[in-house]
């Protein structure tokens, strides 16, 4: 690295991609069959991406696996002795690998995750919603038989409309966008187009959250090999780098909702967003693809807004206006994202941003994709990363 540049600014490079059969599987589990457990679909993944990236196996090694695996016993299943290694989630993971290679910890790492909540029944609400009252933090209120994950972004949704002046007709724009995206995704789960007409007759689950505005229940895996730049400029034709990574976290009140429903997450998305687009040199005007984590729909309003694609108390119009279906002006989730490509918690987005960068995405491929941004809020943890090519 050159003296004085940015730290973590194009240390590593995304150069081996691979995912599950999500079309498939979701096929097979509705039949009542259990095509692999979350290891099995960890190694599928990995494998893939192995392959993708024309590594050997015992190149690897650095090894960080998701957490609906344990970091020991994925090791063994994909058969490598990392150096180094650890768990953690979709975006903590490319920022953990990033930090590993350029501290000479690793120089080649996989990301790795598999997961089988739907075959599994794993349940996101009710009195056992992952685990219990030894999980996340939204199982404090249990008492009050808040524990859904539904019920949380629906209370956030609700203060973001009265806050704002925002619709649900502007949030059944997200929904529609990610179907026209995912009916050009042979990868997508939900390839049938719907109209906003049919987003506002859809049931509540929880108002005034629609059946659109939720993800996806499905089985998969997905895995990213990176390596140290230098190395992955030499070894791949087409290396996608990360161009940077910001993080704030929002900690003070999160077990009492405060950060969700009175900010929405607003200073932490500002203050990542600033940190990446400065180490980046780059800004939201720059970007082509814009992936947001989108458990629900609301999380694509409030991101447009913390990452600075629109002002505070805009992202209605924006919506409406500018669009981030296909034609529109931001092209957001063009996989489909959550709602209708593949709920991966954030993983296959990444996927998404490589390919479009790769250019490999075909007939939703964005013309002259040079930067992708990819903005995670989960839990209060706020983190923007940059990837280019």
């Amino acid at each position: 690295m050159q003296e004085g540049a940015p730290r973590m600014r194009r240390a590593a490079a995304v150069v081996g991609i691979g995912h599950t059969d999500w079309v498939g599987d979701w096929k097979r589990a509705r039949a009542g069959e259990k095509p692999a457990d979350c290891y099995g679909y960890a190694m599928r993944a990995f494998s893939a991406a192995l392959n993708d990236s024309g590594l050997k196996r015992e190149e690897v090694n650095g090894l960080i696996a998701g957490p609906t695996t344990a970091y020991e016993r994925l090791g063994e299943v994909l058969g490598i002795n990392p150096r180094w290694g650890g768990q953690a989630d979709a975006v903590l993971s490319v920022t953990q690998a990033c930090m590993a290679i350029e501290a000479g910890l690793a120089d080649v790492v996989a990301i790795v995750y598999g997961n089988d909540q739907r075959t599994a029944g794993t349940q996101y609400g009710g009195p056992q919603a992952m685990g219990g009252d030894a999980f996340l933090s939204y199982v404090y209120h249990s008492p009050w038989g808040l524990t859904s994950q539904g019920a949380l972004y629906a209370l956030t949704f609700q203060a973001y409309k009265q806050a704002r002046g925002f619709t649900e007709a502007e949030l059944g724009e997200v929904a529609v966008a990610q179907r026209g995206w995912s009916s050009m995704n042979p990868n997508a789960i939900m390839r049938k187009r719907i109209t906003l007409e049919d987003y506002m007759a859809s049931n509540y689950v929880c108002e005034p959250l629609h059946l659109f505005d939720y993800c996806l229940i499905n089985d998969g895996g997905v895995a990213m090999i990176i390596a140290e730049a230098e190395r992955a400029k030499r070894m791949c034709e087409r290396p996608v780098f990360i161009e940077a990574v910001g993080r704030s976290d929002l900690n003070r009140g999160a077990t009492a909702l405060e950060p969700r429903i009175t900010e929405f997450y607003l200073p932490a998305q500002q203050q990542a967003a600033a940190r990446s687009y400065e180490v980046a040199g780059v800004g939201p005007e720059d970007m082509d693809v814009f992936q947001v984590y989108d458990s629900f729909s609301v999380h694509v309003p409030l991101a447009l807004e913390g990452y600075g694609y629109c002002a505070v108390g805009e992202a209605g119009k924006f919506l409406r206006e500018q669009r981030i279906g296909p034609g529109g002006k931001l092209p957001t989730n063009t996989g489909g994202g959550h709602l209708s490509e593949t709920y991966m918690q954030g993983w296959a987005h990444q996927i998404e941003c490589v390919r479009q960068l790769r250019g490999e995405c075909g007939e939703r491929q964005v013309p002259d994709c040079r930067h992708v941004h990819y903005t995670s809020d989960v839990a209060g943890k706020a983190v923007s990363l940059i990837y280019g090519r």
